[in-house]
């Protein structure tokens, strides 16, 4: 697993990185994945850390369930779940016709974009939420509504902040999954191209030295991800 990252970062010279990163359509192409990304991280934070909490206290069959239907979106294909998600917000469905008339267009666009990505990584929200909410102690917040504390105190006072390192640690993984999306964003929205697109674009396009060089910035971005992650949970150690 290590051998191909090992050969990258000893087969490219930091001056072809440079020129590669510096160019205008790899700018634009950071600024378009790195936007979107934050939208659809943003958003599944928003609705997902709740979501984990709610779901870390189901039990039976209703929570397996929840589970089945998170994981699906994990298990796809990336080009199938652009396909599904075309056939959904897509200009000539019901839902994508009434949008565009009220001035909301998800294909070729960066909403488009945002969303794609926040379909293929907000699972890993919900479910790493769910874990961390689930290694909770129940005797903190069992303490807290003895004290009178509300449901929304206990998630907001108690929980959370027990377990905002892993929690964060999941949204981390979900950015990291957001940003590197190709499949989904190509069918949904080509054009902002994003980080990907422009990848695999630089290597139909100028042969793979010139896509190692751009490679490279990704593994730079996944390793600043990961390192931020490790220090999350060794702060939780």
């Amino acid at each position: 697993m290590l051998g191909p990252v090992a050969v990258l970062l000893l087969s490219v010279s930091p001056g072809n990185v440079a020129a590669e990163l510096s160019s205008v359509s790899a700018r634009s192409a950071a600024g378009v994945s790195f936007g979107a990304s934050l939208v659809a991280v943003c958003i599944a934070a928003l609705l997902g850390v709740p979501a984990g909490y709610e779901l870390s206290r189901w039990r039976g069959g209703m929570r397996n369930v929840a589970f089945f239907v998170l994981a699906l979106p994990l298990a796809f294909p990336p080009v199938a779940s652009g396909i599904l998600l075309l056939n959904v917000i897509g200009t000539r469905t019901p839902l994508g016709a009434w949008l565009s008339s009220h001035g909301i267009v998800f294909v070729d666009s960066f909403a488009g974009v945002a969303l794609a990505e926040f379909f293929v990584s907000g699972s890993f929200v919900v479910l790493t939420s769910c874990a961390a909410f689930s290694a909770l102690d129940p005797i903190y917040e069992e303490s807290a509504a003895m004290l009178g504390a509300t449901a929304l105190q206990r998630f907001l006072r108690v929980a959370l902040p027990i377990a905002a390192p892993n929690v964060l640690a999941g949204i981390l993984l979900a950015w990291l999954r957001a940003i590197g999306e190709y499949g989904a964003t190509s069918i949904v929205a080509y054009h902002p191209t994003s980080l990907p697109v422009a990848l695999y674009v630089t290597l139909a396009a100028d042969g793979i030295g010139p896509a190692l060089a751009l490679s490279y910035g990704f593994v730079l971005l996944a390793a600043v991800i990961l390192g931020l992650q490790w220090a999350l949970r060794r702060h939780v150690v």
